[in-house]
């Protein structure tokens, strides 16, 4: 595993030295930054500001857990007949093995995720692994809020700029044919130091140059 992008994406080297981004099939995790996370997509989670915070911090905690486990380790992954082979933007889509153990799974298990509703072959073991968190109010799933729920927090910017951004593609992840503008892709780089969609390519400080 040669980098953690978020708690549900990576990069791998095979041994021929090749390398490739993977997606985790059948779970998703919070994103990373708070304008992005989204409680609809999460049961119980209010969509109020202690909601996008608690999601936003599982985010962070998440994308922590998974580099104190994988980074810069030897992982095992497979692919499953039953899923697509690679996502919309052409990651790979697969399952991580540490030890012999999911860690897909895991993600579920100590509540780290939410299981992605897609087609694969263990949607039973993860559903039910999602279930017993939620029961257990383990991990993301221990959040109890009693304000009242609000819109999603408006742009700063007076103009309301940040409110064109397209909406997060399906995989979580964005690339520069996303947006119309350079501005668009320049809201989304400045909102995360650690650039998860790679949006500056030679690490200016600069995203998608080449769009207008």
């Amino acid at each position: 595993m040669t980098r953690v992008i978020d708690g549900d994406t990576m990069e791998v080297r095979f041994p021929n030295g090749e390398t490739d981004t993977v997606r985790l099939l059948g779970v998703d995790t919070p994103e990373t930054t708070l304008n992005r996370v989204s409680p609809d997509e999460f049961e119980g989670i209010s969509e109020t500001t202690a909601g996008r915070d608690h999601l936003y911090n599982w985010g962070q905690k998440a994308t922590q857990f998974a580099e104190d486990e994988l980074e810069g380790k030897q992982v095992t992954i497979a692919v499953d007949e039953q899923a697509d082979r690679r996502g919309y933007y052409g990651r790979l889509l697969v399952y991580i093995y540490v030890n012999g153990e999911n860690f897909n799974k895991r993600l579920l298990t100590d509540g780290y995720a939410r299981m992605y509703d897609s087609s694969f072959s263990k949607r039973s073991t993860f559903r039910s692994a999602e279930s017993t968190a939620r029961r257990t109010s383990t991990g993301l799933w221990d959040f109890e809020d009693t304000s009242t729920p609000t819109d999603a927090p408006a742009s700063e910017d007076s103009d309301g700029s940040s409110s064109d951004i397209p909406p997060l593609p399906a995989d979580g992840d964005y690339d520069c044919s996303h947006f119309d503008t350079q501005d668009q892709a320049q809201q989304v780089l400045d909102d995360s130091s650690s650039d998860p969609h790679r949006l500056d390519g030679d690490d200016d400080g600069i995203a998608c140059e080449s769009l207008p």
